[in-house]
């Protein structure tokens, strides 16, 4: 072991002091080689290399070739793969992920669950009106159908659009199932893409049940866009939803005040 530990000492002080002790062969000096004593195994060639340069790392990493040159180790890193195609073929991402998506303007309205304010219950009424009056609650967008005993059923409604509110008392003066419609020409002049007449149905925009206020243009009626309960939709008239229209006609007939407040 003492031999094989000055073999690698005599080929370190060469490396340090820059000298060749043997005949350089391509850039690559004969490796220098002590016999190791009778019965110990011979310690493996020490290289050696002719200049501190490129070569030296290329002497240190490299693999032996034919000729007893040394080819350079092949680098540790991979190329990264592209993954661009690959990411084309995945599905698109479910448009509820990434922050929702801006989720409410996506969504179909139509699917949209009505807000719980404005689905049909009891509440306490404090007003002065008596039993069975209709009192409309434009700002809040409220009808209540008044019972006594200091109670009232609510509706949620969609009342008038700027410009198109009202308030006063009527009494209604009409009920009719599944209305036709037919705009009238004011309507007209400001929407010429409406239709001139449209007989009742699910498509209807006065929505299964209408009750006609006085000899107003104005009905409490029902919708087809049930998203629209709880905000200023209307020219004027007041809408419901289709379930609670109907409940409310079985309710009141020919002749009931209406409070529009």
């Amino acid at each position: 072991m003492k031999k094989i530990t000055l073999a690698l000492l005599a080929g370190a002080s060469w490396l340090c002091a820059g000298t060749n002790q043997a005949t350089a062969i391509d850039g690559v000096s004969e490796p220098r080689v002590i016999h190791a004593a009778q019965g110990e195994p011979a310690a493996p060639p020490v290289r050696m290399a002719s200049n501190m340069g490129g070569g030296f790392i290329q002497f240190l990493f490299g693999e032996p070739e034919q000729g007893g040159r040394y080819q350079q180790q092949q680098p540790m890193y991979q190329p990264q793969p592209d993954y661009g195609e690959r990411r084309s073929m995945l599905p698109p991402m479910d448009p509820q992920q990434g922050g929702m998506y801006r989720q409410e303007e996506a969504a179909d309205p139509a699917q949209r669950p009505v807000d719980p304010r404005y689905a049909k219950q009891v509440v306490d009424y404090h007003g002065t009106e008596g039993a069975g009056t209709v009192v409309i609650d434009t700002p809040n967008k409220f009808l209540y159908l008044v019972q006594g005993d200091g109670k009232a059923l609510r509706y949620g409604v969609g009342v008038g659009r700027p410009g198109f509110t009202w308030s006063g008392v009527k009494t209604i003066s009409a009920k009719k199932e599944w209305p036709a419609w037919t705009p009238p020409p004011e309507m007209l002049a400001r929407r010429p893409d409406l239709p001139r007449h449209m007989e009742g149905g699910p498509q209807n925009p006065l929505g299964a049940r209408a009750m006609y206020l006085g000899s107003t243009l104005y009905r409490i009626h029902g919708s087809n866009e049930p998203w629209t309960i709880g905000t200023n939709v209307s020219s004027g008239c007041i809408r419901m939803r289709n379930e609670d229209v109907m409940d409310l006609y079985g309710r009141v007939g020919v002749g009931t005040r209406v409070v529009v407040i």
